[in-house]
């Protein structure tokens, strides 16, 4: 995939975490310029890794659970590049609360983070992206398929694939494309000892034997931002290694 996006100017938020970064450093080896956000992590390390392999890289910081500062990170990864062509809305929060004991506040929390951020850098995206811009928000298999103490993050999820959809029909006309990414279950380092059962059971029952990769949501991101997906808009592309394809009877 390397020259796929050469000349662009990408904005992955979320990139402190370990999905976020594996989608900025597939935009980077793309040659794409990449605006790495981050809130409380640092991204200091990949911007290092992304400039010393040739590439060029910024971090930006900003809590997109305030709406105005998703707007003055985007125009400010537009300032820093000269352009913007990409966004990733990636940033996101996945705490577990039994439905019976959620608060409002809790509710909130979760919707602010994972879905107004994501409407607050659209729209502020669409305001300086020329056409053949592209904005990509990663919602999750969870968005179809609910799990118990994820009642606000399933919620969310699927807020963001409506959201695309709704998006690509009004940003259409200006030649904006707007869609989604839906990972099944990513792997990390410790997952299988902190959940093990989980684990096992996701391993068993996906049809390509084996978790997701960081760079399995990263790929998937870049082809939809890239010429080869130029008439791609309103879709949400799952990328779970097919475990959605299970009956569950």
């Amino acid at each position: 995939m390397t020259g796929l996006l050469a000349g662009a100017v990408a904005l992955v938020t979320g990139a402190s975490g370990l999905i976020g970064r594996g989608i900025a450093a597939r935009f980077a080896r793309a040659g794409a310029a990449v605006v790495a956000h981050g809130h409380r992590g640092d991204v200091s390390a990949l911007v290092a890794e992304i400039t010393a392999a040739g590439g060029r890289a910024t971090g930006l910081r900003a809590d997109l659970a305030d709406p105005d500062a998703c707007r003055r990170l985007v125009r400010a990864a537009a300032e820093w590049g000269g352009r913007l062509d990409a966004v990733v809305n990636n940033a996101g929060v996945q705490p577990v609360q039994d439905l019976a004991g959620m608060t409002a506040e809790q509710w909130r929390a979760v919707l602010d983070v994972n879905v107004t951020s994501a409407f607050a850098c659209t729209q502020a995206a669409a305001e300086v992206m020329a056409a053949g811009g592209s904005v990509t928000h990663v919602a999750s298999v969870e968005g179809r398929q609910p799990a118990a103490g994820h009642a606000h993050y399933s919620a969310s999820k699927a807020a963001l694939v409506m959201h695309a959809r709704s998006a690509a029909l009004e940003y259409g006309p200006r030649g904006i494309r707007v869609n989604t990414v839906s990972p099944g279950l990513i792997d990390r380092p410790g997952l299988a000892e902190e959940w093990p059962d989980g684990v096992e059971r996701w391993a068993r029952a996906v049809p390509l034997g084996r978790l997701g990769r960081p760079e399995d949501v990263g790929d998937a991101c870049v082809f939809l931002a890239s010429p080869m997906a130029s008439w791609i808009t309103g879709n949400d592309l799952v990328v779970d290694g097919g475990i959605t394809a299970r009956p569950t009877w």
